[in-house]
């Protein structure tokens, strides 16, 4: 699994210093948190699955093959992880406030992407909220941009 990942990351990005790859493990984990969200309720639809496919494609410039292989690699992952800490604490030591309520922002899209937000979604999204550091505030209003205009 590790020698897949890594061949996997290889790929997309050459390494940057020392073997160091946080581009491409903050896409990973990115990936596997999407994926949680979508897998959180009982009917994973194909609405989520596409939600999913475009938001890694726009937030990493993506080529089809490259999103088709995260989102494997990301499913994979998503099935073996005992927690979301490994993928959570990664983020909040790469990434600034802004660019981890985006990212609630993207969960949130992915959770509204079937038209419903099951109690198991509501729980999970306030969970990866708090273990991100984002305020109240932020969490509501990333809740508010990312809902559809036909829920509004």
């Amino acid at each position: 699994m590790l020698n897949k990942l890594n061949d996997f990351l290889s790929a997309l990005i050459p390494a940057t210093g020392a073997g160091s790859r946080p581009a491409h493990t903050l896409q990973l984990a990115t990936a596997v948190l999407l994926i949680e969200v979508m897998r959180s309720d009982a009917d994973s639809t194909g609405e989520e699955q596409a939600t999913v496919l475009n938001i890694l494609k726009e937030r990493f410039g993506l080529a089809d093959a490259e999103v088709a292989q995260l989102s494997k690699l990301g499913h994979q992952t998503a099935k073996t992880a005992h927690d979301f800490h490994q993928f959570t604490s990664l983020i909040n030591r790469e990434l600034e406030l802004p660019e981890k309520v985006r990212i609630i922002e993207y969960l949130w899209q992915v959770a509204y992407a079937d038209s419903r937000i099951s109690a198991h979604e509501n729980h999970l999204m306030r969970r990866m909220a708090d273990l991100l550091y984002i305020s109240h505030a932020d969490y509501i209003a990333a809740k508010m941009r990312a809902r559809p205009a036909d829920l509004k």
